[in-house]
């Protein structure tokens, strides 16, 4: 019976082999346990065929399924409602599934619980909510039509789906407003970034039949006694991006709101779990989620096909020092554009990346300033955690819509969110792990079009990056003059366009992002201070780096370090070193009178090639003994694309 059980789960494909990485997990998922896991030999399937960050994982049905193009006129054999249909097909435009969604549709309208490992950008959104929506459908036929919409109350939810960003959750609601557009199901989002009185009393008003969330609004929503939300005849559940939910900590949340809804022996649910990525925590949270003799994975990506396209040639850049950074982005940026202006070229739109927000609200400055002053030929925009929700919602739909752009980010975009026509992601400093790297790589050659990515790295992140991406086909780019160039070069035209950008920077934003360097730092944050101090001083033209307090950099464990730091440890208002009297003027002989005279001198034996600020790695600006002056990079000449 077992078997039996277990052919029906995996299709009719001879089991294979374990994934050699994959074994550890294997042997805890098989592990003897509580009953709660008596069916974990399922599981180990799951975990042999799936535990896998690029999918080594054997597809689950015929291995050319992954190419099967079925056309949702189809799905009328399947019992799928025509007014859902005619919403595809009419009003979407769509006419033939994506591979992804002929794969995953199917089994998920028979009823079964679906784990799917499926990659962004290959219509996996639709392919959940298509079946999601059926089941609500078919649980209660009325829905079907518009009539219903004046029923709709918000005690009764059928369906809910869960995400990991707010950004996506919207994204996802818009998508499942347009597939009900002929029905009579109403749809509502709960995200955090909003007032929740606000989402209350909206869905109080037009009542709910699909709800979408992020985890911790939810739960927030459904413990409230007196929010009058609740779902006692909930018929599916949809976990998107399970992977990055419970990479960001929403492991306790979901598990909460699993607690707070209907138990499954009361009233039987469809829970699809989608994932792009089946480490050993999805593994676990599917085991606690799906029905033990009732569930199916589905892979929807081939054996041996990398999460990151195979089509996006993938170049990184090695600079010299952290001050080369923008410099580099802009040389790329400009000459992508040019070349975009060639007959037959598609128009640039990229998103650049970067760990932290302050960078980003920096480039967006930047990049404001050469659009104005004319050396920038497209628009930019900007999105960060630190913009309210309708502001980041008004950001992405200008970027969406935009024919050619520039989006500077934080990671707030890197998955799930579907931008069309982006043909560049420019990822600044090494990510913070490799799926972010893969994700935001994902931005781009999306439905099939293609795209290119860069990675562009500053000395102290070489060695981390080779390490977290290894094995990823990465390939060393030392075309771009700017990556080496000394930062005070008068005869490089990007060189000189920094200095004067840093005219334009106030104060508060360039010592938010010089810290913000620090903090989002892996390494040994001691060997960035002469680098940073290079690039504001040598780099942007300003006469001293930011000054910042002394408590800061105990914290940070600089507090020897060659800062710029003030005695008051309680004032930030790093702004002051600029534009005003310098800080030594300031203290009158106090320790920033040292530091000034003692920076000076510094910059002063700097230009004369005796080292300054970057005395520990040979100066920067003149007879700079360190990466482009005389030792390599860490790409150079290797023959091959493995760095």
């Amino acid at each position: 019976m077992f078997r039996q059980s277990l052919r029906r789960c995996v299709g009719r494909v001879a089991t294979a082999s374990l994934v050699p990485r994959a074994a550890p997990v294997l042997r805890r998922v098989a592990a003897p346990s509580a009953s709660r896991l008596a069916f974990s030999p399922r599981f180990t399937q799951l975990a042999s065929r799936a535990y896998s960050t690029e999918s080594e994982a054997p597809v689950a049905e015929a291995q050319n399924a992954v190419e099967e193009s079925d056309r949702f006129e189809s799905l009328k054999e399947l019992g799928v409602h025509p007014n859902i249909l005619r919403a595809i097909i009419e009003g979407m435009g769509y006419e033939t599934m994506t591979p992804v969604q002929a794969k995953t549709i199917r089994p998920s309208l028979n009823g079964t619980d679906i784990v799917a490992q499926a990659k962004t950008g290959t219509g996996k959104t639709l392919a959940f909510l298509l079946p999601l929506l059926q089941r609500m459908i078919n649980e209660d036929p009325n829905l079907a039509s518009r009539s219903a919409i004046g029923t709709a109350r918000s005690t009764d939810i059928r369906g809910i789906v869960l995400s990991p960003t707010r950004e996506l959750a919207e994204q996802i609601a818009a998508e499942a407003r347009k597939l009900t557009r002929y029905t009579g199901l109403v749809v509502q989002s709960a995200v955090g970034g909003t007032r929740k009185s606000d989402m209350l009393r909206q869905t109080q008003r037009q009542g709910c039949h699909l709800m979408v969330a992020t985890p911790g609004r939810l739960n927030d929503i459904l413990s409230d006694p007196g929010s009058g939300v609740s779902a006692p005849n909930l018929a599916a559940l949809v976990l998107d991006e399970a992977d990055r939910m419970l990479d960001v900590g929403f492991e306790a949340e979901i598990n909460s709101i699993t607690n707070l809804l209907p138990d499954p022996s009361d009233k039987v649910r469809q829970t699809m779990l989608v994932s792009a990525t089946i480490p050993d925590n999805v593994i676990r949270l599917a085991r606690n989620m799906v029905r033990p003799d009732d569930f199916q994975f589905v892979q929807t990506i081939a054996q041996n096909e990398s999460l990151t396209h195979d089509r996006v040639p993938q170049n990184v850049v090695a600079t010299s020092s952290f001050g080369n950074l923008f410099p580099t982005l802009f040389e790329i940026i400009d000459r992508e554009t040019a070349a975009a202006e060639q007959p037959g070229a598609r128009p640039f739109k990229a998103i650049v990346y970067f760990n932290t927000t302050a960078l980003v609200q920096l480039a967006g400055i930047f990049g404001q300033e050469r659009r104005r002053n004319g050396n920038l030929k497209v628009p930019t925009i900007s999105i960060n955690s630190k913009l309210t929700q309708p502001q980041r919602e008004k950001a992405a739909s200008m970027f969406k819509s935009m024919r050619t752009g520039i989006l500077f980010s934080s990671d707030v975009t890197a998955r799930g969110m579907d931008f069309p026509d982006v043909t560049h992601v420019i990822q600044m400093d090494v990510p913070t792990d490799r799926e972010t790297y893969i994700h935001r790589l994902g931005r781009t050659a999306r439905q099939g079009k293609e795209g290119t990515g860069y990675l562009v790295l500053p000395p102290q992140c070489v060695r981390q990056a080779r390490q977290e991406l290894e094995g990823l086909p990465l390939t060393p780019d030392n075309s771009l003059e700017c990556a080496t160039a000394a930062l005070d070069d008068e005869t490089n035209a990007i060189m000189r366009e920094m200095k004067e950008l840093g005219k334009w920077v106030r104060g508060e934003a360039l010592s938010t992002a010089y810290r913000s360097a620090f903090g989002g730092f892996k390494g040994n944050k001691v060997s960035l201070v002469d680098d940073l101090n290079d690039w504001v001083v040598k780099g942007l033209g300003l006469r001293e780096p930011p000054a910042v307090s002394s408590l800061w950099a105990s914290k940070m464990g600089l507090s020897k370090a060659n800062l710029n730091t003030r005695q008051n440890e309680h004032s930030y208002d790093e702004s002051s070193s600029f534009g005003r009297p310098s800080y030594g003027q300031r203290n009158q002989g106090r320790r920033g009178d040292s530091f000034s005279s003692s920076f000076n001198d510094r910059v002063d034996d700097d230009r004369r090639g005796r080292g300054g600020f970057g005395s520990q790695r040979g100066g920067g600006g003149g007879g700079r003994g360190g990466y482009g002056g005389g030792r390599s990079r860490g790409f150079e000449n290797r023959g091959d694309s493995s760095w």
